[in-house]
């Protein structure tokens, strides 16, 4: 298939492509943790246990993973704003079911958000790929990828603060409504940015295993998505327990959980961008990588020694450092993925080697809620999780070419 992408003076797009990926990122994240920053006030509502978040969190990635390997010929075939379109009206739906507060409500309301979810990334590296100049791929990319810790950021400022004055069941309902007023308002952008549609493009089973050989056959993916693995359920672990390891298990107010998980991520916006700068003008990507690997392996461990009665300063500067690590990689890797893609397929494997990373979504929190059941702390999972991160970073170091 030729390279779909056009003639670079499409790049004057860029920055409106740009803007319209990094909100749909944004509230992607978003929407899945509503649930478990607002979890404090739901166990208490609702009487289930915090170990709950974990459930859902598993149940959603679960989805999503599997949405991520069969979802590029559906961005082919509709367009990538297309497919972001109804990512977002997937996810306030999602969204809207989870405010009713049945448990069974909950359960669907994670397969719907799970399906949101595992079309936001592969769209919006196929649209982006189209515009960005080559050289400055890992940079545009990360930029991209602050929508990650500006939704995350958004969550723990406002999740607890609607949740406090308006109920729990406001911060399902507010920004469903956001998830789909955005998905509306981007349709006048449709006509160019899905112009390399190819509404003939047959779908089919087969093209998911092809996306897995593609991706496990060629070393450098597959280290990818090793990383892809460990990394995002890092990440995963600390937007569903974090509040609550604060709240539940230190005695933090949930405002004040919900602060410092905010200020954390707001760090991170700033190291997503450093990171892909640094990774575009100065050194190898994989390098830069490799070394965020053993940088989160560390955060991990320091997240677990919260529980052992650190001051508040210390909690914070290790958030800070785990935010800046375990939350700030996104844009290098998947770069690194949209540059070995064969042409026309940057889709396709990019949702190849994001469902690695569904796959550390749904089995780090799931790991992490058992853990919580059978040992009632909560630094275990962090602990545990640090390990495999520190190999995929000397994996990546030693395999650099």
């Amino acid at each position: 298939m030729n390279d779909t992408r056009p003639a670079r003076p499409g790049i004057a797009l860029l920055p409106l492509a740009v803007a319209a990926m990094l909100v749909q990122q944004g509230l992607s994240y978003l929407s899945t943790l509503v649930f478990p920053v607002a979890m404090p006030a739901l166990s208490e509502a609702l009487g289930i246990g915090t170990a709950y978040a974990g459930l859902y969190t598993g149940l959603c990635f679960c989805v999503s993973s599997m949405g991520q390997l069969a979802c590029g010929g559906l961005i082919v075939r509709m367009g990538a704003l297309r497919v972001s379109q109804l990512s977002l009206l997937l996810l306030g739906t999602g969204l809207f079911l989870a405010a009713w507060g049945e448990v069974w409500l909950f359960v669907l309301s994670a397969l719907v958000l799970g399906a949101g979810n595992s079309v936001s990334t592969p769209a919006s590296s196929h649209l982006l790929a189209r515009y960005s100049p080559p050289k400055y791929a890992p940079l545009i990319f990360s930029i991209k990828q602050t929508g990650v810790p500006v939704g995350a950021v958004t969550a723990g400022a406002a999740v607890p603060l609607l949740v406090v004055h308006y109920g729990w069941q406001s911060a399902f309902v507010v920004f469903g409504c956001i998830c789909w007023v955005f998905g509306l308002a981007i349709q006048p952008l449709r006509r160019e940015f899905d112009s390399d549609r190819q509404p003939r493009h047959q779908l089919s089973f087969a093209a998911i295993g092809a996306t897995i050989r593609t991706v496990w056959g060629d070393e450098g993916l597959r280290g990818y998505a090793y990383a892809m693995f460990c990394f995002v359920g890092l990440q995963a672990i600390f937007g569903s327990f974090f509040v609550s390891y604060l709240s539940t298990g230190m005695g933090y107010s949930l405002t004040a959980a919900g602060s410092v998980f905010a200020l954390a991520q707001a760090i991170a916006i700033g190291a997503r961008i450093g990171w892909g700068w640094i990774g575009s003008r100065w050194l190898d990507p994989r390098i830069v990588l490799g070394g965020l690997g053993f940088a989160m392996a560390l955060a991990s461990l320091g997240i677990a020694a919260i529980g052992l009665g650190l001051p508040h300063w210390a909690i914070l500067v290790i958030a800070v450092c785990y935010s800046a690590t375990a939350v700030g990689w996104h844009g290098l890797l998947l770069a690194e993925v949209a540059r070995r893609a064969p042409p026309g397929r940057i889709g396709a494997i990019t949702g190849g080697v994001v469902a690695f990373g569904g796959a550390g979504m749904m089995s780090y929190p799931l790991l992490h809620a058992g853990l919580l059941q059978l040992t009632g702390a909560y630094g275990w999972g962090f602990a545990l999780g640090a390990f495999p991160a520190a190999l995929v970073g000397l994996r990546l170091v030693r395999g650099r070419r």
